[in-house]
């Protein structure tokens, strides 16, 4: 006999973030934001482990969802993508999950469907998790991240660098950094009723 509504178990909102220019910084060449090509290189923006944080304690669940097409293309190593991943996690232990597509991206014919702009990233980790989509939010600096989001059906904040290239969807709120976008997300009523006590 199945459980009586009340009783099961409800599900719990996410904070999807991109990685390379959202977490970290990224390396800015011609106008255009390229992922660190080495651990040495990797660090947070100001801020990043303070804000999720305040996301986590809020009742947010934490996954990166991040494209990583240098691998799929033959020019990075996944191991290297790992050791980043593995500081990430240490840096910032409050994310619950980080998600990785290494497909190529160039002349994919479907496109891979766990790519952004394509959402199966959050697809996956909804299912895995038990998340609640309609409640969650998408954090990133390019047009795939935002396109992504609304894909999944989820709420989007971008973070505006002023790279040279041009957004397809319309965030729901544009920011300079993380903490904003988090602080953004926090001001919300319905974060405020997930964690009364924050």
């Amino acid at each position: 006999m199945p459980a009586p509504f009340s009783l099961l178990p409800q599900k719990q909102p996410a904070v999807f973030v991109d990685r390379d220019g959202t977490l970290n910084v990224q390396v800015i060449r011609e106008g255009k934001p390229y992922a660190p090509a080495s651990v040495a290189e990797f660090r947070l923006f100001p801020g990043v482990p303070e804000a999720c944080q305040a996301l986590h304690a809020a009742g947010y669940v934490l996954v990166v969802a991040t494209n990583q097409p240098d691998v799929g293309r033959g020019l990075q190593s996944q191991a290297v993508i790992e050791a980043m991943h593995e500081q990430l996690r240490r840096l910032v232990p409050e994310i619950a999950r980080i998600e990785a597509c290494y497909a190529p991206g160039r002349d994919e014919s479907p496109p891979d469907p766990r790519r952004k702009p394509e959402p199966g990233m959050l697809l996956d980790a909804a299912r895995d998790l038990g998340l609640d989509l309609s409640r969650s939010w998408m954090i990133g600096d390019r047009w795939r991240d935002i396109d992504c989001g609304h894909r999944a059906g989820v709420r989007t904040v971008f973070i505006d660098f002023g790279y040279e290239e041009d957004l397809q969807t319309r965030p729901d709120f544009t920011v300079k950094n993380f903490p904003e976008a988090a602080r953004i997300i926090l001001a919300q009523p319905e974060a405020r009723k997930l964690n009364p006590a924050t």
